[in-house]
Protein backbone atom coordinates (compact mmCIF):
# COMPACT_ATOMS: atom_id res chain seq x y z
CA UNK A 1 0.00 0.00 0.00
CA UNK A 2 1.15 3.52 -0.83
CA UNK A 3 -0.12 6.48 1.20
CA UNK A 4 -0.18 10.07 -0.06
CA UNK A 5 -1.05 12.96 2.26
CA UNK A 6 -2.29 16.31 0.98
CA UNK A 7 -2.42 19.29 3.31
CA UNK A 8 -4.61 21.97 1.76
CA UNK A 9 -4.37 25.57 2.91
CA UNK A 10 -6.38 28.53 1.72
CA UNK A 11 -4.48 31.76 1.13
CA UNK A 12 -4.61 34.53 3.74
CA UNK A 13 -6.37 37.86 3.42
CA UNK A 14 -5.63 39.53 0.06
CA UNK A 15 -4.91 43.22 -0.33
CA UNK A 16 -7.95 45.29 -1.26
CA UNK A 17 -10.57 44.04 1.16
CA UNK A 18 -13.49 41.65 0.77
CA UNK A 19 -14.76 41.14 -2.76
CA UNK A 20 -15.32 38.45 -5.38
CA UNK A 21 -11.80 37.82 -6.66
CA UNK A 22 -11.85 34.63 -8.67
CA UNK A 23 -9.09 35.19 -11.23
CA UNK A 24 -8.41 38.78 -10.08
CA UNK A 25 -4.76 38.66 -9.13
CA UNK A 26 -4.25 40.56 -5.87
CA UNK A 27 -1.30 39.79 -3.56
CA UNK A 28 -1.65 39.05 0.13
CA UNK A 29 -2.07 41.92 2.58
CA UNK A 30 0.33 42.20 5.52
CA UNK A 31 -2.32 40.51 7.66
CA UNK A 32 -2.62 37.79 5.02
CA UNK A 33 1.11 37.08 5.20
CA UNK A 34 0.88 36.87 8.99
CA UNK A 35 -2.12 34.52 8.79
CA UNK A 36 -0.15 32.19 6.53
CA UNK A 37 2.97 32.27 8.70
CA UNK A 38 0.84 31.52 11.77
CA UNK A 39 -0.81 28.54 10.03
CA UNK A 40 2.49 26.75 9.42
CA UNK A 41 3.64 24.60 12.34
CA UNK A 42 7.24 23.91 13.34
CA UNK A 43 6.72 20.15 12.94
CA UNK A 44 5.16 20.38 9.46
CA UNK A 45 7.03 18.29 6.91
CA UNK A 46 6.38 18.17 3.18
CA UNK A 47 8.09 16.63 0.19
CA UNK A 48 6.53 19.00 -2.32
CA UNK A 49 4.51 22.22 -2.43
CA UNK A 50 1.86 22.82 -5.08
CA UNK A 51 0.33 26.23 -5.61
CA UNK A 52 -2.29 28.07 -7.59
CA UNK A 53 -0.68 30.50 -10.05
CA UNK A 54 -2.42 33.50 -8.46
CA UNK A 55 -0.26 35.85 -6.40
CA UNK A 56 -2.19 35.41 -3.16
CA UNK A 57 -1.10 31.76 -3.18
CA UNK A 58 2.05 31.65 -5.29
CA UNK A 59 4.11 34.28 -3.48
CA UNK A 60 3.70 32.57 -0.10
CA UNK A 61 4.34 29.13 -1.62
CA UNK A 62 7.58 30.38 -3.18
CA UNK A 63 8.64 31.99 0.11
CA UNK A 64 7.87 28.82 2.09
CA UNK A 65 9.64 26.65 -0.49
CA UNK A 66 12.81 28.67 -0.10
CA UNK A 67 12.52 28.84 3.69
CA UNK A 68 12.14 25.08 4.25
CA UNK A 69 14.05 23.95 1.15
CA UNK A 70 11.19 21.98 -0.40
CA UNK A 71 10.48 22.11 -4.17
CA UNK A 72 7.32 23.83 -5.36
CA UNK A 73 5.32 23.67 -8.56
CA UNK A 74 2.77 26.09 -9.97
CA UNK A 75 -0.32 24.02 -10.84
CA UNK A 76 -2.38 26.25 -13.12
CA UNK A 77 -5.59 24.21 -12.92
CA UNK A 78 -5.84 24.86 -9.17
CA UNK A 79 -6.76 28.48 -9.90
CA UNK A 80 -9.95 29.74 -8.24
CA UNK A 81 -13.33 29.68 -10.03
CA UNK A 82 -13.90 32.63 -12.36
CA UNK A 83 -16.66 34.89 -11.04
CA UNK A 84 -16.97 36.66 -14.40
CA UNK A 85 -18.62 40.08 -14.17
CA UNK A 86 -18.73 39.86 -10.37
CA UNK A 87 -14.96 39.98 -10.00
CA UNK A 88 -13.68 43.02 -8.15
CA UNK A 89 -17.13 43.71 -6.67
CA UNK A 90 -18.30 43.30 -3.08
CA UNK A 91 -21.31 41.16 -2.21
CA UNK A 92 -23.28 44.35 -1.63
CA UNK A 93 -22.36 45.68 -5.08
CA UNK A 94 -23.31 42.39 -6.74
CA UNK A 95 -26.63 42.35 -4.88
CA UNK A 96 -27.35 45.91 -6.03
CA UNK A 97 -26.40 45.26 -9.65
CA UNK A 98 -27.68 41.70 -10.15
CA UNK A 99 -30.60 41.42 -7.74
CA UNK A 100 -31.34 37.89 -6.55
CA UNK A 101 -28.76 36.26 -8.82
CA UNK A 102 -26.10 36.14 -6.08
CA UNK A 103 -28.42 34.48 -3.57
CA UNK A 104 -29.48 32.02 -6.26
CA UNK A 105 -25.84 31.16 -6.97
CA UNK A 106 -25.08 30.30 -3.35
CA UNK A 107 -28.34 28.36 -3.04
CA UNK A 108 -28.03 26.49 -6.37
CA UNK A 109 -24.70 27.13 -8.07
CA UNK A 110 -25.30 24.47 -10.72
CA UNK A 111 -28.20 26.38 -12.25
CA UNK A 112 -27.17 29.98 -11.50
CA UNK A 113 -23.52 30.61 -12.48
CA UNK A 114 -22.05 34.11 -12.08
CA UNK A 115 -22.68 36.36 -15.08
CA UNK A 116 -20.00 35.48 -17.69
CA UNK A 117 -18.29 33.31 -15.08
CA UNK A 118 -17.23 29.68 -14.95
CA UNK A 119 -19.97 27.15 -14.34
CA UNK A 120 -19.70 25.08 -11.20
CA UNK A 121 -19.76 21.96 -13.39
CA UNK A 122 -16.72 23.11 -15.39
CA UNK A 123 -14.93 24.19 -12.21
CA UNK A 124 -15.65 20.84 -10.55
CA UNK A 125 -14.32 19.00 -13.61
CA UNK A 126 -11.18 21.18 -13.79
CA UNK A 127 -10.34 20.64 -10.14
CA UNK A 128 -11.14 16.93 -10.34
CA UNK A 129 -8.79 16.48 -13.29
CA UNK A 130 -5.99 18.37 -11.53
CA UNK A 131 -6.58 16.45 -8.29
CA UNK A 132 -6.30 13.11 -10.11
CA UNK A 133 -3.21 14.23 -12.01
CA UNK A 134 -1.28 15.38 -8.95
CA UNK A 135 -2.33 12.41 -6.82
CA UNK A 136 -0.67 10.23 -9.44
CA UNK A 137 2.36 12.46 -10.01
CA UNK A 138 3.19 12.82 -6.30
CA UNK A 139 2.06 9.40 -5.11
CA UNK A 140 3.60 8.36 -1.81
CA UNK A 141 4.60 11.91 -0.84
CA UNK A 142 3.36 14.45 1.67
CA UNK A 143 2.16 17.49 -0.25
CA UNK A 144 1.10 21.02 0.67
CA UNK A 145 -1.40 22.58 -1.73
CA UNK A 146 -1.70 26.37 -1.38
CA UNK A 147 -4.96 27.32 -3.03
CA UNK A 148 -8.42 28.90 -2.70
CA UNK A 149 -11.67 28.41 -0.83
CA UNK A 150 -13.51 27.26 -3.94
CA UNK A 151 -10.72 24.85 -4.87
CA UNK A 152 -10.77 23.27 -1.41
CA UNK A 153 -14.55 22.90 -1.60
CA UNK A 154 -14.29 21.11 -4.95
CA UNK A 155 -11.51 18.81 -3.70
CA UNK A 156 -13.72 17.90 -0.73
CA UNK A 157 -16.60 17.35 -3.13
CA UNK A 158 -14.53 14.76 -5.00
CA UNK A 159 -13.12 13.13 -1.86
CA UNK A 160 -16.51 12.87 -0.12
CA UNK A 161 -18.62 12.24 -3.22
CA UNK A 162 -20.71 15.38 -2.72
CA UNK A 163 -22.72 17.38 -5.22
CA UNK A 164 -20.47 20.32 -6.25
CA UNK A 165 -23.17 22.92 -5.68
CA UNK A 166 -23.77 21.66 -2.15
CA UNK A 167 -20.03 21.55 -1.47
CA UNK A 168 -19.65 25.14 -2.69
CA UNK A 169 -22.27 26.36 -0.23
CA UNK A 170 -21.74 23.83 2.55
CA UNK A 171 -18.14 24.26 3.73
CA UNK A 172 -16.72 27.19 5.66
CA UNK A 173 -13.15 27.86 4.46
CA UNK A 174 -11.76 30.96 6.21
CA UNK A 175 -8.44 32.57 5.35
CA UNK A 176 -5.44 30.28 6.07
CA UNK A 177 -7.80 27.37 6.86
CA UNK A 178 -6.09 23.97 6.72
CA UNK A 179 -7.49 20.59 5.74
CA UNK A 180 -5.89 17.19 5.22
CA UNK A 181 -6.76 14.38 2.82
CA UNK A 182 -5.23 10.90 2.93
CA UNK A 183 -5.10 8.73 -0.20
CA UNK A 184 -4.27 5.02 0.13
CA UNK A 185 -3.41 3.13 -3.04
CA UNK A 186 -4.07 -0.54 -2.38
CA UNK A 187 -4.39 -3.71 -4.44
CA UNK A 188 -8.16 -3.30 -4.13
CA UNK A 189 -8.10 0.30 -5.46
CA UNK A 190 -7.71 3.85 -4.24
CA UNK A 191 -9.29 4.99 -0.98
CA UNK A 192 -9.50 8.69 -0.11
CA UNK A 193 -10.62 10.15 3.20
CA UNK A 194 -10.84 13.55 4.80
CA UNK A 195 -8.64 13.45 7.90
CA UNK A 196 -9.54 16.93 9.13
CA UNK A 197 -10.99 20.22 7.95
CA UNK A 198 -10.86 23.67 9.45
CA UNK A 199 -7.60 23.68 11.43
Amino acid sequence: MTTTLFDLIRHGEPAGGHMYRGHKDDPLSELGWQQMRDAIQVDDQWDHILTSPLLRCREFAAHLSETINVPFTVAHDFKEISFGDWEGKTREQVANEYGDHQASFWRDAENHPPVNGETIQDFHQRIGDAWALWQQALQGQRVLLVCHGGVIRMVLSHVLGLNPGKAMAGFQVPFACRSQVRIDNTEQGTLSCLVRHGD
